[in-house]
């Protein structure tokens, strides 16, 4: 999983951005995964919302009910609610992890669209700072997200607005994940763990995680599962399954899990905050053909293929 600085991307610079896209498809390519630093996210900012989403994750569970949603909704999924294993097919129990979970804060003018894909987002009382500080991290995102997807049409080749171009009124989600220890959790079960085992439904994830014993792994075909590297000043990117089905599978949706709390370090706590790149609803992703993509995969759309993904790990 290499680094790589977009500083060179932003300079403009010809020959280091076509030496940063050939780097980018080489790491895509394996294990589907790859760090940014000079992504120009305030580390500031990202302390904050971590700050302000612990305060309310550590209030009594009576106090966080209200707030309680269905995963693909807005609020709060409590311990039970999710278990990601479940998108391959495995009937893991449930993930040891509780979120707030924020989407999309722009309505739709299609009806349908937006009974679909609108709500609006839910933010608990009990934690005041916490909107300001999400809204101005999400604009980040939105930023981040349409430089990303550019440096990713470069790296196949393709038009520089080859996926932006679907991107005039997209969906995201965005979950604040809270990993605490066993005292809150308790013992993990057999095949239990934080995040089971699975890879992420969109375009590209933005992560922003904490070093931990109980932290992200990822698997490739080589190597199996390994702990993923880490660098307090970079962000963590990873395809999903939109992006490898729309690149012909050139590109790997990474698979991935979060481990349960380590025995050696029962009471750590982590926190992660990620953005899940969508599109605009109704995109039809079509794969690239050869010599770009390696297999050709019926046309899906994007939000059909989407409600699906959610649907199958809800717990329940």
């Amino acid at each position: 999983m290499p680094t790589v600085d977009l500083g060179p991307w932003l300079s403009g610079d010809r020959d280091a951005r076509a030496a940063l896209a050939r780097t980018v498809d080489d790491a895509l390519r394996t294990a589907g995964f790859l760090l940014v630093t000079g992504h120009g996210v305030d580390p500031e900012l990202r302390r904050r919302v971590r700050d302000a989403a612990r305060a309310f994750f550590v209030l009594p569970a009576a106090a966080k009910q209200p707030y309680a949603a269905r995963v693909g909704g807005r609020g709060w999924l409590g311990p039970g609610a999710e278990a990601n294993g479940y998108a391959e097919g495995t009937e893991t129990p449930p993930d040891l992890k509780e979120s707030l979970t924020f989407a999309t804060h722009e309505p739709f003018e299609d009806p349908v669209t937006n009974a679909q894909w609108y709500a609006p987002n839910v933010w608990p009382a009990e934690a005041p700072e916490l909107r300001a500080l999400c809204e101005e991290y999400l604009a980040e995102m939105a930023r981040l997200e349409n430089l990303l997807l550019e440096l990713l049409g470069r790296a196949l080749g393709l038009e520089p607005d080859f996926f932006t171009r679907h991107m005039d009124h997209p969906t995201y989600g965005f979950n604040i994940n809270w990993y605490p220890g066993t005292e809150v959790v308790g013992e993990a079960r057999p095949g239990q763990f934080r995040i089971g085992p699975h890879t992420d439904f969109g375009t590209v994830t933005v992560l922003d995680r904490q070093a931990g014993k109980g932290g992200l792994q990822v698997f490739t075909e080589a190597d199996g599962w390994q702990d993923a590297p880490f660098d307090p000043a970079a962000l963590t990117i990873n395809i999903g399954d939109l992006m490898a089905r729309w690149t012909g599978d050139r590109w790997r949706s990474g698979r991935h899990r979060v481990l349960p709390p380590p025995a050696e370090a029962p009471t750590e706590e982590l926190i992660s905050l990620v953005y899940f790149g969508e599109c605009t609803p109704g995109t039809l992703v079509e794969s690239v053909p050869a010599p770009v993509g390696r297999v050709v995969y019926e046309p899906v759309d994007s939000h059909v293929y989407l409600r699906q993904k959610l649907d199958s790990i809800t717990v329940g």
